[in-house]
C-alpha cells in the first residue's frame, strides 16, 4: 500500500468520511502487474487516490465503488478484454451512522444503549442538565445539555451538513420542541427522522407547521410518526426496541412496511 493511499485512509477516518478501498486481488495477461494495487474512492466527485490505473475500466470501477459506498456494501468486480482480466474487491469503510436523540427521558436511556451496541455513534441532547449527563448515558459518544434548537445548530456546525448517515429521533417532552427541531431538519437529507407521540400530538405539530410556518404537507411524509414499528411495545425499553428496529429497517432497506 502506497503512502498516498495510507494517508488518504487516515485523513478520511479523522474527518469521519466514508471511503471505498478498491484492491486488485488478481490479474491475468497484461494486467497481471496490477495485482495488489489500490485506489481510494470517495462518495463525491473528488479525484480518487492510488496506484491502480485501468484506463479502459477506470470510470466504470470508480462508479461501481461509489455505488457500493451508497449501499454501504462491499463488492467484487471483474473486468476482462483481449489483453487479460482483473478481479477487484471494493471494501467499503463506512463511518458509523450518527444517531441524534433529542430528549433524554425514559425512552432515550435504553435507546442510546441499544444503538451503541449496534455500532451507531450516539449523541443525546436535552435542555435539562439533570437528564442530559454522562452518568445517565454512559454508552453515548456525546451528551449535550442546552436549548434544543441552538444545540442542534451547533451540531450542524460540527459536520458539513446533516447527511444520509445521520438519524434524528425526537423523544422530547413537548410538541414545541418537536416543532423547533423539525424546522431545522426538514430540508436536510437525513437517513431517518422519527417523532414520538400520539397521533393527536403529531397531527397538532404538523398543523402548526403548516399553518404558521407555511410548510407544505408533503414534507412530513418522510417523518416516521408515530415512531417505531408496531410491535405492541409498552415499556421504555420495548419502545426503544421498536424505534431501533424501524431505523435499521429503513437504513438497510428492510421489507417491513408501516401500516
Amino acid at each position: 500500500m502506497t503512502t498516498a493511499v495510507l494517508n488518504a485512509l487516515i485523513e478520511s477516518e479523522t474527518r469521519r468520511e466514508s471511503v471505498a478501498l478498491v484492491t486488485v486481488t488478481a490479474g491475468e495477461g497484461l494486467h497481471a502487474g496490477q495485482a495488489g494495487r489500490h485506489l481510494v474512492v470517495w462518495a463525491d466527485d473528488r479525484p480518487p487516490v492510488g496506484d491502480l490505473v485501468l484506463p479502459a475500466w477506470q470510470a466504470e470501477l470508480v462508479e461501481a465503488a461509489r455505488a457500493a459506498l451508497a449501499e454501504r456494501r462491499h463488492r467484487r468486480l471483474e473486468f476482462a478484454d483481449e489483453h487479460g482480466a482483473v478481479t477487484l474487491f471494493v471494501e467499503v469503510r463506512a463511518q458509523p451512522y450518527h444517531l441524534i436523540i433529542a430528549g433524554a427521558g425514559h425512552v432515550a436511556v435504553p435507546l442510546a444503549t441499544m444503538a451503541a451496541l449496534c455500532d451507531f455513534s450516539v449523541t443525546v441532547l436535552d435542555d435539562r442538565p439533570q437528564y442530559a449527563n454522562v452518568q445517565r448515558f454512559p454508552p453515548a459518544d456525546r451528551v449535550i445539555a442546552g436549548p434544543f434548537r441552538d444545540e442542534l445548530r451547533k451540531l450542524r456546525g460540527d459536520r458539513p451538513a446533516f447527511d444520509t448517515a445521520t438519524c434524528l429521533v425526537l423523544v422530547t417532552r413537548g410538541h414545541q420542541h418537536d416543532v423547533d427541531l423539525l424546522l431545522e431538519v426538514l430540508d436536510d437529507s437525513l437517513a431517518y427522522i422519527g417523532m414520538i407521540g400520539s397521533r393527536r400530538r403529531i397531527r397538532a405539530v404538523y398543523e402548526l407547521l403548516e399553518r404558521e410556518r407555511g410548510i407544505p404537507r408533503h414534507k412530513f411524509e418522510r417523518v416516521h410518526a408515530p415512531i417505531g414499528l408496531d410491535i405492541g411495545a409498552q415499556t421504555p425499553a420495548e419502545i426503544a426496541v421498536a424505534i431501533l428496529a424501524e431505523m435499521i429497517n429503513v437504513l438497510r432497506g428492510g421489507k417491513i412496511q408501516r401500516k
